[in-house]
């Protein structure tokens, strides 16, 4: 689960720089600026959520261990 978690965030972060680089930063809401915007946004909140969830695992773990 972990491996696949690493994947995702792995993608995440490629779409969020590719998508940075396509947004036209003199007209950002115009175009195929608003898209790349809006999927960058996207791309950062799955990468924040990927990373609540490998937090929330090591918690999981350690917690059953101390059991």
């Amino acid at each position: 689960m972990k491996i696949f978690i690493y994947i995702l965030l792995a993608i995440s972060i490629f779409m969020l720089v590719f998508n940075i680089t396509n947004i036209d930063f003199s007209a950002p809401f115009e175009k195929d600026s608003t898209t790349a915007a809006i999927c960058t946004l996207a791309a950062a909140c799955v990468g924040v959520m990927l990373s609540i969830l490998l937090v929330s695992k090591k918690i999981s773990e350690k917690v059953r261990q101390q059991n």
